[in-house]
């Protein structure tokens, strides 16, 4: 409340407040006491911006979290150029160290220039203006202060001044003016309009700062010319301690300096390396006026970050060319689940540099296997040496027949799981998603934190392969899953803090250990990846790389003792890469941070769990005992081990051909031979037509196994004559159809049926 003895006519004021002063100030005794102290009035201000740091204390990045105003950090007088100190002085309040909070001569000159009508430079102290930035009741509305503000004013001045230092009220002052906009405070100004540091400024910007506190709004023109006679004011000042003529001040090119610092906006809304996980974290710890109140160190790594960012730029520079512009990386620590690394961007590489990779929905590939593989392990359907058939396989489902190919377009034969699995081939993962079945697999990636957007049934076969849709961090926590021994539990974005969840046994641990055996496994992959892959580290991990349909999405995740690493490489945009493998795109920058990462931290094996047991195996092929793979010592879950995995071609033959009512035929050596039979295309197979591709291009390979060599073979098609020979390609015309393989003398060796849907190649058969 303001002191009645202020209300008083505006023209005798100077004298009556003179002589009123000792009663106003008895009066405004309880607004002494609401006025805070300098140290409060400090603790007060917070900047608009929130600098984060990381978990060595580091600043890793700067965020805005104060929409409506921008503020930088509280400057100390010692940190503010003297020529800016002088500037303000001489602009706004030239007796500022003489005073004692009114200007007793400006407030006189005042008075009489408005009983004459006169314009005259204002009476408002740097004090009294503190006071109105302090408290609202005294702050300047639209239409200008009244006279009770006036005064209010002026008592809340002299009470600043006796409890305050000059140097606190000045420091105060620069700290919450407002300059232009939404700029308040001198830190911000000089960062914004001037892109350096307060104590940097030089005369001609403190000019033009000065200038902006008496008219923050004002024109370029406008500012300039004040700013020109305030440069004139500092001339004279100057001039006048050395007793000197003061030199001319040349104006004439301050106007497109005004105009140009006007216009800049050099102090970015975020500034840092780590921008993503910035805004991720603030979300998390819910938004940043909480931030600001309860500010924390980020679990991210500096060093490690810095890594990070760089390697991925730099082979994203090196793939140019090959349109690839986007990338994302993220490192967990193993035993916690705190983010350590989080790059959501390849930054000015990237037309979408706001687009965070690391919570982008992608197609993860071939990296969804380990848990198809896991699965069956711990279902007991498969071990790491069950043979499985990497050869053609035709699916028939609900939208027509699925037929899955290898990345290289080839196919191994008979091999076994450990070499399925760590040469990516697709085919035996789709069979042995058949055994799992889509649904139970959904379920098991879910129980992994896996959030796929629709159902197993609607992904089908085809989620062996990596059809759905994932995040990075959700894939990296993953793979952290399995080097926890099955154990899954969130990522972490925060440093300390409460616990972190209980995990949960998401995935047998015996399971887990024999896959990350198998990824770690640099032999077991030669077959797709070379003996010389990159992805042999020097110490031990566990790795599986992964590329999407066209080559829109490149993988490499996969984990040491200590950490988990994930890397994703494309276009935010989707469009395919040119000639972008898993090898080639996102796994030398795997590589290179597992590298930095243990160039000093042993990673070694994980001890196996109490589940399981190693036994040496042989691999064997047929009755001549021809070896399939080379025996080795491998890695059971207890109760499915064996020491001898063969196939069982005789055998099956045999009973086929006791079923077909067929005489056990005999090879050259005498030894029985397993009939003819057909292995290509699958009973039951659906195939699509379509009208917009050329006839020749669309025909489907018929194919025989078994049989005596050199044995004539002969196809037909509904009780027709088609072809010859133990591969055949058919040009398919609609309708459901009977294949027949037979011998020479026309018998029957095997039949199934299949359907072809479409309507647009019978003509051309005819």
């Amino acid at each position: 409340m303001v002191p009645p003895c202020i209300f008083l006519p505006l023209p005798v004021l100077p004298y009556a407040l003179r002589l009123l002063l000792p009663l106003c100030l008895a009066l405004a005794a309880p607004l002494a006491h609401a006025l805070p102290t300098f140290d409060e009035v400090r603790a007060a201000t917070r900047p608009s911006d929130l600098e984060l740091l990381s978990r060595e204390g580091e600043v890793l990045q700067r965020v805005r979290i104060d929409a409506t105003v921008r503020r930088g950090e509280w400057l100390g007088l010692a940190d503010v150029s003297p020529a800016l100190r002088t500037a303000l002085v001489l602009s706004e309040d030239r007796r500022f160290y003489e005073h004692s909070g009114v200007d007793w001569a400006a407030v006189s000159a005042a008075a009489w220039a408005n009983l004459w009508n006169q314009r005259t430079r204002g009476a408002s102290t740097i004090t009294m203006q503190l006071a109105g930035l302090l408290d609202e009741d005294w702050r300047q509305s639209a239409g200008g202060r009244s006279v009770a503000q006036k005064l209010g004013q002026a008592v809340a001045a002299q009470v600043l001044e006796r409890r305050w230092r000059k140097d606190q009220i000045l420091e105060a002052y620069l700290n919450l003016v407002p300059f232009r906009g939404e700029i308040v405070g001198l830190d911000a100004l000089s960062r914004t309009l001037f892109a350096k540091a307060a104590h940097g400024l030089d005369e001609r910007e403190a000019a033009v700062a000065a200038a902006l506190v008496r008219a923050p709004n004002a024109r370029p023109d406008v500012v300039a010319r004040r700013a020109c006679g305030v440069l004139r004011d500092m001339a004279a000042q100057r001039a006048a301690g050395r007793k000197e003529k003061a030199a001319p001040v040349d104006c004439g090119a301050l106007e497109l300096f005004v105009a140009g610092a006007l216009q800049r906006r050099a102090w970015a809304p975020s500034e840092g390396i780590a921008p993503h996980f910035a805004r991720q974290w603030l979300r998390a710890v819910g938004g940043g006026a909480r931030a600001a109140a309860a500010p924390e160190r980020l679990p991210l790594s500096a060093p490690l970050q810095r890594v990070a960012v760089q390697s991925l730029s730099r082979h994203l520079r090196e793939l140019a060319g090959r349109n690839v512009q986007d990338g994302a990386l993220v490192v967990l620590d193993n035993a916690s689940g705190e983010v350590l690394a989080w790059v959501g961007s390849s930054g000015p590489l990237s037309r979408a540099g706001e687009v965070d990779g690391v919570l982008a929905l992608r197609q993860p590939g071939s990296t969804l296997k380990p848990f198809l593989y896991a699965q069956a392990l711990a279902e007991r359907r498969l071990t790491a040496a069950s043979l499985v058939e990497d050869s053609s396989a035709h699916l028939p489902t609900a939208s027509g027949l699925y037929i899955p190919q290898n990345y290289d377009r080839q196919f191994k034969g008979l091999v076994s799981v450990r070499t399925a699995l760590a040469a990516s081939l697709n085919v035996p993962a789709v069979r042995t998603l058949v055994m799992v079945t889509p649904d139970a697999f959904f379920a098991q990636l879910q129980a992994l934190g896996l959030q796929l957007a629709e159902s197993g049934g609607y992904y089908g076969y085809s989620l062996a392969l990596g059809s759905s849709e994932v995040q990075l961090l959700h894939l990296a926590n993953a793979y952290r899953a399995l080097a926890n021994g099955g154990r899954y539990a969130p990522a972490r974005l925060r440093l300390g803090g409460s616990a972190p969840a209980a995990p949960v046994q998401a995935l047998d641990a015996g399971a887990a250990f024999i896959v990350g055996d198998i990824l770690s496994d640099a032999h077991a992959r030669v077959r797709t990846f070379g003996p010389d892959s990159l992805l042999a580290t020097r110490f031990w991990t566990a790795v599986k790389t992964g590329t999407s349909k066209d080559m829109r999405d490149n993988w490499a995740v996969g984990w040491s003792q200590r950490y988990t690493v994930g890397v994703w490489v494309g276009n935010a945009s989707g469009a395919a890469m040119h000639d972008v493998s898993g090898s080639s795109g996102a796994a030398p920058i795997w590589v290179e941070v597992m590298q930095w990462l243990h160039q000093a931290t042993p990673s070694r094996p994980p001890a196996p769990p109490a589940g399981v047991v190693r036994q040496a195996v042989r691999f064997e092929a047929g009755a001549g005992g021809d070896w399939i793979e080379s025996p080795r010592q491998e890695w059971f879950v207890r109760g499915t081990q064996q020491a001898v995995f063969a196939t069982d071609t005789i055998a099956a033959s045999a009973s086929r051909a006791v079923a077909g009512g067929q005489k056990d035929m005999k090879s050259i050596d005498g030894s029985a031979a397993a009939p003819a039979r057909i292995v290509a295309p699958a009973p039951g197979t659906i195939v699509a037509l379509d009208p917009d591709i050329p006839p020749a291009h669309q025909r489907l390979r018929f194919a025989a196994g078994d049989g005596l060599p050199g044995q004539a073979l002969a196809w037909h098609i509904d009780g027709k004559a088609a072809g010859r020979g133990r591969e055949w390609d058919w040009l398919p015309w609609p309708g459901r159809h009977r294949v027949q393989l037979r011998d020479a003398r026309g018998q029957v060796l095997d039949e199934l049926h299949i359907e072809v849907r479409g309507a647009g190649l019978r003509a051309a058969r005819r």
